[in-house]
């Protein structure tokens, strides 16, 4: 029946703030609400902007409590393929142009697509561009012009080949992308083309095999006994391996002694296809078993529980994805982005596959009927920093310890700002001198370059949890002189009236009346300043780590969000890196200092008629 009665209460305050207060109350309804603590609260529910930033407030609060628990923190985590992502949910949208059966290839780069249809026509989608003057996106005209068969993404270029077997490349070529060898230029017959991490490579019919790009970071040259010997290449961020015409798995490089170059003795015959990760290799035997090499990091070898065989492997950055011959699709490896979680109608063969196409973070899946099916990265809400990190993540969770930081420092102030306070007005004499001297003191520490002083002399063999712990003390026992004085102030105002000099002939404990008595009559007041105290020291924690003092990332917060954000070119090119922290710390800094100002009205009306 309580309950009942509470729910009602809040639908009644819920319907006063927004759509008006109802019925006129009558003079003995009116006299049943007159109590002081009911006055304030009554007053307080029928404020539409506090009410409004009370609602705002708890979507934050909420936002940063259960957010982490659907968008967990990776502090090690970084990825350079992902830097400085605008807010898109549309890296993986392919356009509409390439369905209904129009699709001839598709290649997944880091965070866009290219893809060519039956006519020859060459699409890009997602965050194309590279740098501030180069986009993959800008086509080249002589691309546009040609009838393109197949196309290959990279980390900052494309390739493309024609149906007269002539190459084409565009993006960043400063490191040699762009210089396709002469030999290749003339126009062959190319069976496979290819685009990895500044090097590229081709495939003639003949096993002919043409590498170039970057020689200081990647193994792009192929020893001569095995050209014209090779039939299939797989490309990682920074080696190769072949695919022999004889059924064996050779690493054709130079670099011999690499963790690429130790391929497994079982693959010296019999090997039907090959296939690659950022930093894995694997190859299928005739016999349908699977062998990994390389620097297994990410589950890469981990392979699920199947039937059949497998038609078709293709490499990520890192995971793979197969086509069985039964219809299945399957993935394994790293899932950050979701891509191993295939569609349960292609996991369970429903859907009839005729391709599938993965890179990087995206895997696509095109059906007989044309549609095209895609898991993985689909994109960013908030975009990425310039390590590559979601925004939208790194803000719930430093949401958490911005609050948390606010919250208890402004428990300790209080504690703090209570006692003192309260028995520098209560007793008064040498005791008040003694105490607001001291208060005095304190308030006249400059704060920042005290704060500043601190950090330098922090040794660093001080965690950060230690750091976040100093924070709040620091916060808490430098804020508390103003409270002190506001109790100070509110109980001599109150020690001399009647129930207090009742309690004291009634001979209560002195300690009982100005805890017991006398605060509860002003918590009110205290409650207002505590609530703007909240906001004060949020700001104060993100000024602190603005400037170096508080939590250091890759822990973050509100403020250290900020702070990598502090440069031109951010500002200019990057804006969603500083606002949406930005937006959120003053949307619910507004929101905490409207409920504060909706508690001063409450418990004194008349302060809004000055």
């Amino acid at each position: 029946m309580m309950e009942k009665k509470k729910r009602s209460r809040l639908f009644v305050w819920f319907r006063r703030m927004f759509f008006g207060p109802g019925k006129e109350l009558s003079f003995l309804e009116e006299e049943q609400v007159q109590s002081p603590m009911r006055s304030i609260v009554s007053r307080f529910f029928h404020n539409r902007i506090a009410m409004t930033g009370v609602v705002i407030f708890m979507a934050c609060l909420l936002l940063v409590l259960i957010g982490p628990l659907f968008l967990p923190l990776d502090l090690s985590y970084s990825d350079s393929t992902q830097q400085n992502v605008p807010p898109s949910m549309g890296l993986a949208k392919v356009p509409a142009e390439m369905k209904n059966g129009k699709i001839a290839g598709i290649s997944a780069g880091t965070t866009y697509g290219l893809g060519c249809d039956t006519d020859g026509e060459v699409y890009t989608w997602g965050y194309t561009r590279i740098t501030e003057t180069i986009d993959l996106g800008e086509i080249p005209d002589e691309v546009k012009e040609a009838d393109i068969v197949e196309v290959a993404a990279g980390f900052d270029h494309c390739l493309a080949l024609s149906d007269k077997g002539k190459l084409y490349v565009w993006g960043n070529g400063r490191l040699g992308q762009k210089e396709i060898p002469e030999r290749a230029r003339a126009g062959k017959n190319f069976v496979q083309i290819g685009a990895s991490i500044q090097f590229s490579a081709a495939l003639t019919d003949d096993g002919y095999l043409y590498l170039w790009g970057n020689e200081s970071t990647a193994d792009v040259k192929v020893k001569k006994e095995f050209q014209n010997h090779i039939k299939k290449v797989a490309l990682s961020d920074y080696a190769y391996v072949s695919l022999m015409d004889d059924g064996s798995v050779k690493y054709t490089g130079f670099n011999v002694s690499s963790a690429y170059a130790q391929i497994p003795e079982e693959l010296s015959e019999g090997v039907v296809d090959i296939a690659a990760t950022a930093n894995t290799f694997v190859a299928i035997k005739e016999d349908g078993s699977l062998y990994f090499w390389g620097n297994i990091s990410y589950g890469e070898d981990d392979v699920p529980e199947y039937e059949g065989e497998i038609d078709r492997l293709y490499g990520g950055r890192y995971h793979y994805t197969a086509l069985l011959d039964n219809g299945e699709v399957i993935s394994w490896g790293d899932d950050h982005f979701g891509q191993t979680k295939v569609p349960a109608s292609l996991a369970k063969g429903e859907v009839p596959v005729t391709d599938i196409y993965s890179g990087y973070y995206q895997n696509y899946a095109v059906t007989a009927d044309g549609e095209v099916i895609t898991w993985g990265l689909k994109g960013y809400l908030l975009g990425t920093d310039y390590l590559g990190r979601d925004i939208l993540t790194r803000l719930v969770n430093g949401g958490r310890v911005t609050m948390t930081v606010g919250a208890v420092s402004v428990i300790i102030t209080m504690l703090i700002g209570l006692l003192i306070g309260g028995l520098s007005g209560y007793f008064g004499g040498v005791l008040d001198m003694f105490l607001m001297r001291v208060a005095e003191v304190i308030s006249g520490i400059p704060f920042l370059p005290f704060a500043l002083i601190l950090s330098s002399i922090i040794p660093p063999s001080v965690s950060l949890t230690q750091r976040m712990y100093l924070i709040m003390v620091v916060l808490g026992l430098l804020s508390w002189p103003s409270l002190a004085r506001l109790v100070r102030a509110q109980i001599l105002a109150v020690r001399e009236q009647e129930y207090v000099m009742a309690a004291k002939a009634m001979g209560v404990k002195e300690m009982t009346i100005v805890f017991k008595h006398i605060l509860p009559n002003i918590l009110s007041v205290i409650l207002v300043n505590v609530t703007l105290s909240f906001a004060t020291c949020m700001l104060t924690e993100s000024s602190l780590s603005y400037l170096g003092f508080g939590i250091i990332p890759p822990t973050p917060t509100w403020g250290n969000m900020l702070t990598g954000c502090n440069n031109s070119v951010v500002i200019q090119q990057y804006w969603w890196r500083w606002v949406f922290p930005a937006l959120i710390f003053g949307i619910c800094t507004i929101a905490i200092n409207l409920i504060g100002d909706g508690l001063r009205d409450a418990v004194d009306p008349k302060s809004g008629e000055r």
